[in-house]
């Protein structure tokens, strides 16, 4: 079987492929990634050489690319989106084109093309903010409310990707997972953000009082969800996709990382807070247990351990990352910084 998969070189995308490959050994493999500051070929170092894989640089907003990048495949699985909240904020006609149009023409070569499986990687941020105090749970039921540029780009993507299932009757799924962490994660996310300043000995920003409460799903985990849900799961289906059994802050993030790195909590430095910043996310993810068998492999605990030594193991790799550009980034979002 051959794929398509788009975003590739990305964080999520990079971690995909090298499971596939690694698990599928008769499967081809196509990543199409435009590689943009997420888009990083060092993920990916020494599969070139795999003739099982092959590389397209393009952008998925051209249909020309697209067209190229899609024949012969039999599945896609479609990772590549700007996907940072504090980006979309700065710069949301970026995350309407790549996320919306870019999916739209993805979607069209797929009928085009007879895919007989289209996956679509999407978000719990599409279901908005829950309260903090809340027992409740994003489910797939849950009503769509995004509250940042970037979450309302994901929510329409979602639903051409229902369109195209229904009007043109396109084999196509979705999972919307949680905030994934892992090895690969660019630094400008939460986990290896504070990894990398305690590494170099600098503050690491909190947003507000630090309380925001995320579920967070280890990057492997997902792959396997996507797996289960490309052989097993049902066209036209949402599964929920998260990591956690119970909810855990920010700040409590951090303060873990800290004392995994044998550091003070004297470097955690807490700044303005972020427009529209959702306070809670939690998933259900019973579905995707009941009907496919999935759930994590460990706890998280475990793998935020895991994480911390991949990145300390990995200095050269990050630190690239973290450069002129990341920057002045850096210095927009965490002024008191």
């Amino acid at each position: 079987m051959k794929l398509l998969v788009t975003g590739g070189s990305g964080f999520i995308g990079a971690n995909f492929i090298k499971y596939w490959l690694e698990k599928y050994s008769a499967d081809d493999l196509v990543n199409l990634d435009a590689l943009t500051y997420a888009g990083n070929p060092d993920n990916l170092n020494g599969f070139e050489k795999n003739s099982r894989y092959s590389f397209i640089k393009g952008n998925i907003c051209d249909p020309a690319v697209v067209s190229k990048a899609i024949k012969g495949a039999e599945v896609v699985v479609h990772f590549a989106a700007e996907t940072h909240v504090d980006r979309s904020i700065l710069k949301p006609s970026l995350f309407l084109k790549t996320n919306i149009l870019g999916t739209q023409i993805l979607l069209e070569a797929a009928v085009k093309n007879k895919i007989r499986h289209f996956h679509h990687i999407s978000t719990d941020e599409v279901y908005g903010s829950l309260n903090l105090k809340s027992k409740e749970k994003f489910n797939e039921k849950t009503r769509y409310n995004p509250r940042s540029p970037y979450a309302a780009s994901k929510a329409a993507a979602d639903h051409l990707v229902l369109a195209y299932h229904e009007t043109y009757g396109l084999a196509a799924t979705i999972t919307n997972c949680s905030n994934n962490f892992g090895p690969y994660q660019h630094p400008e996310k939460l986990i290896p953000l504070a990894i990398t300043n305690l590494l170099q000995g600098k503050k690491v920003p909190v947003y507000g009082d630090g309380q925001n409460i995320r579920d967070w799903l280890y990057v492997s985990d997902h792959c396997r969800a996507i797996d289960s849900v490309i052989k097993k799961g049902k066209c036209g289906e949402i599964y929920c996709v998260g990591g956690l059994k119970q909810d855990i802050s920010n700040l409590e993030v951090i303060r873990k990382i800290v004392k995994l790195l044998n550091c003070r909590e004297s470097q955690i430095e807490f700044v303005k807070d972020r427009p529209g910043h959702d306070r809670k996310y939690a998933i259900d993810w019973t579905k995707i247990n009941r009907e496919l068998g999935w759930q994590p492999e460990e706890d998280f605990e475990e793998r935020l351990k895991e994480t911390a030594e991949w990145y300390v193991r990995n200095e050269a790799w990050w630190r690239k990352l973290k450069g002129k550009n990341f920057q002045v980034f850096y210095r927009r979002n965490y002024k008191k910084l």
